[in-house]
C-alpha cells in the first residue's frame, strides 16, 4: 500500500464513522467521563452536520455561546441557531434574552420547528437537563423530538451529550433505550477511543470500537490505537533456578535431627514426671498445710451434696 492510498483509506474510515453516526437518524447518545470528554466529538459532528447543509440547533446548557463557537467557522457558524440556557436559565434578570418557560418549553419550542429540510438538535448537556426536569418528562421530549415528521426530508436527528458519572443506572438506562446509536468515550495510554454501539432497524445490535483524536478545527483524526508493551516471554532453553539453593537455614531434617526433636520434651508439655516433681516436696523444701475455722454463720451441711446423683 502506497503512503496516498493509505491516507485515502484513513478519510473513509473518519468519514464513515461520523456518517455512521449521522445516517441513522433519530437520537445519537454520547456518554463521556471526567476524564474523557465529550464536547469535542459532539462538535466535531455538528460541524459534519453543517457541512450537510443542515440547520442545527444547539440547546446550549453548560457553556456559553461564545464558547460554543470558537473554533467553527463562519460557514459552520452561520448555521448554528444558539438557544441559550446557560446565561440565565430562569429568567431572573428579566431581560427577555433567556429562553421563556425554561429548559421544558425550549424542547417544546424545538419539537414545533418549522425549518426545511433536515434538522440537526444538539443538546448540550443532557445532564444538565436531567437535574432541571424529571427523567420521565425528559425521556418523553425527547421521543416527540427524535421521532417527528417521519416523511422525507424532514428528518430529524439529536445529538445528546451525557456526563456519565453524574447519574445512576436508571436515567442511563432509559437514556439508552431511546438512542439509535449510542458512543461510549474511554481511552487507554492518552489516546481515546469511541465504542460504538448501533440499533438499525429491523437488524441485530452490532458493535464497533475506533481509536480517534480531534484535531482543533474538530476534524476527526482515526488512529490504530495506543501500542502496548510486549511482555518478556521467557526462553525455553534457559534452565530453571531452584529457589531453595543458597538457603540459610534447612528445609528438611535428618534422621538424626529428626530423632532428637521427637525425643525433646518442650516446656508447655506437662509429663507425668513434671506432675510427680510438684506433688512431692524436695529436700529443703517448707511444706505449707492449710487451716480453716468456720464462722459462725457458715452453712455446713455434713451431707454429701452429690448423693443423688448415684456417682
Amino acid at each position: 500500500m502506497t503512503p496516498s492510498e493509505g491516507v485515502g483509506r484513513g478519510m473513509e474510515s473518519v468519514l464513515e464513522m461520523l456518517e455512521s453516526l449521522l445516517a441513522l437518524g433519530g437520537m445519537v447518545l454520547l456518554r463521556d467521563t471526567v476524564e474523557w470528554e465529550g464536547r469535542s466529538l459532539l462538535k466535531a459532528l455538528i460541524k459534519k452536520s453543517a457541512l450537510y447543509g443542515e440547520q442545527v440547533h444547539v440547546l446550549g446548557c453548560e457553556v456559553s455561546e461564545e464558547e460554543f463557537r470558537e473554533g467553527f467557522d463562519s460557514n459552520i457558524n452561520s448555521r448554528l441557531v444558539y438557544h441559550d440556557l446557560f446565561r440565565d436559565p430562569l429568567n431572573w434578570s428579566k431581560t427577555g434574552e433567556a429562553l421563556p418557560g425554561g429548559p421544558l418549553e425550549a424542547l417544546r419550542a424545538l419539537c414545533r420547528r418549522t425549518d426545511p429540510g433536515p434538522v440537526t438538535v444538539a443538546l448540550d448537556s443532557l445532564s444538565w437537563l436531567l437535574l432541571h426536569l424529571p427523567c420521565t418528562t425528559l425521556c418523553q421530549a425527547l421521543h416527540a423530538l427524535s421521532r417527528q415528521d417521519p416523511c422525507p426530508g424532514k428528518q430529524v436527528r439529536v445529538l445528546g451529550l451525557l456526563h456519565e458519572e453524574l447519574h445512576g443506572p436508571g436515567p442511563v438506562r432509559a437514556l439508552s433505550s431511546l438512542a439509535q446509536a449510542e458512543v461510549t468515550l474511554s481511552g487507554a495510554l492518552g489516546q481515546a477511543s469511541a465504542h460504538i454501539l448501533y440499533r438499525r432497524p429491523r437488524q441485530h445490535p452490532t458493535h464497533q470500537t475506533q481509536w480517534f483524536s480531534i484535531l482543533p478545527d474538530f476534524s476527526l483524526d482515526l488512529q490504530g490505537g495506543p501500542l502496548l508493551e510486549p511482555q518478556p516471554q521467557p526462553d525455553p532453553h534457559t534452565p530453571l533456578v531452584d529457589p531453595t539453593n543458597h538457603l540459610t537455614f534447612n528445609l528438611r531434617l535428618s534422621k538424626k535431627e529428626r530423632e532428637a526433636k521427637d525425643s525433646l520434651t518442650l516446656p508447655f508439655q506437662f509429663s507425668s514426671e513434671k506432675q510427680q516433681a510438684l506433688l512431692r516436696p524436695g529436700p529443703g523444701q517448707a511444706t505449707s498445710h492449710i487451716f480453716y475455722e468456720p464462722d459462725a454463720y457458715d452453712d455446713l451441711d455434713q451431707e454429701d451434696p452429690d448423693d443423688d446423683l448415684d456417682i
